[in-house]
């Protein structure tokens, strides 16, 4: 199957997941024998309008073991012609003219969506605004978690952070809701918990979910937890913070087959000594970004 675009994570299905996560596998077998140079002749634009390290460095580094080359730009506000004046949709007809795919991480919300609706190559959201979506840190997230299950089915999850803007979570949601039998607690002081349009979406799909304010009274029951992070000028009661924190504690009560995830960085959410335990993925998690955006690419390009 060929992607034209990759802009928001509703438009995979089950069966393109699969597919996903088959050539995600493949392309783990091609950088352990040290990448490929079958798409030598690609050039891939990074125009990234606000900063990025992992997620641009992930795709970047896709696009070298593929065998491509890349043209690149961080804080393009600031460095591009956009300074005078230009058009987002006029500086996406030049790259689409001279690149094969356009990897874009917007300031607003929607710029993926309109980078899309004018370029003739394909266009990867690689985050937009707050609020918006992050498409492939979600389909990163779900391959870590299909790769040590096998099954997407059944999952119980906690996703917990500041939810109401979180691209990462907000794009997580709308992927599980795409199986059967999965359970989601959005665990997030009240004044940034989940916004009303993604609780929308899972009670039109039938998915279950609850939304709680504390770690401890879920973390023993789930298989994942997905912590992302709370900037604590956002929280009235700062004191509760801990609440949301995973250290030491948390792990005590956790299954011991769980897994803890984290789209990364970190600040005071995710305390260092949990590095160790063998339920931290989120280095891993990180690793997997490369193999799925190696494949991602080559689905937009439609290559088998």
């Amino acid at each position: 199957m060929r992607l034209q675009h990759v802009v928001e994570s509703q438009q995979f299905t089950v069966p393109l997941l699969m597919e996903l996560f088959q050539r995600t596998r493949r392309m783990e077998r091609i950088v352990a024998r040290g990448g490929t140079e079958d798409y030598h002749h690609k050039v891939m634009a990074t125009l990234f309008y606000s900063p990025s390290t992992r997620t641009r460095f992930s795709f970047e580094a896709a696009m070298y073991r593929l065998g491509g080359k890349v043209m690149s730009t961080e804080q393009a506000r600031m460095f591009s012609s956009e300074v005078e004046g230009e058009q987002l949709e006029d500086t996406i007809r030049i790259l689409a003219g001279i690149t094969d795919v356009i990897v874009i991480r917007h300031n607003e919300t929607g710029g993926a969506e309109r980078a899309a609706q004018v370029s003739r190559v394909p266009v990867i959201n690689a985050g937009d605004g707050q609020g918006g979506q992050h498409p492939s840190q979600a389909l990163l997230d779900l391959y870590t978690i299909y790769r040590e299950r096998r099954s997407l089915d059944g999952l119980t999850i906690a996703i917990i952070g500041e939810l109401d803007g979180g691209r990462t979570a907000r794009s997580l949601a709308y992927l599980l809701s795409k199986f059967e039998r999965v359970k989601i607690f959005f665990v997030s002081p009240p004044e940034v918990q989940m916004k009303q349009d993604i609780l929308d979406h899972l009670d039109e799909h039938d998915v279950w979910y609850a939304l709680e304010s504390n770690v401890d009274r879920v973390v023993g029951e789930v298989d994942v937890v997905y912590q992302t992070r709370i900037r604590p000028e956002r929280v009235a009661d700062r004191r509760s913070l801990g609440g949301f924190t995973i250290d030491s504690s948390v792990l005590r009560a956790m299954k011991p087959d769980a897994m803890i995830l984290h789209p990364l960085p970190r600040t005071v959410e995710l305390d260092r000594t949990v590095d160790g335990d063998p339920r931290a993925l989120y280095f891993r998690q990180a690793e997997n970004g490369l193999y799925v955006r190696m494949a991602l690419l080559t689905m937009v390009w439609g290559d088998d």
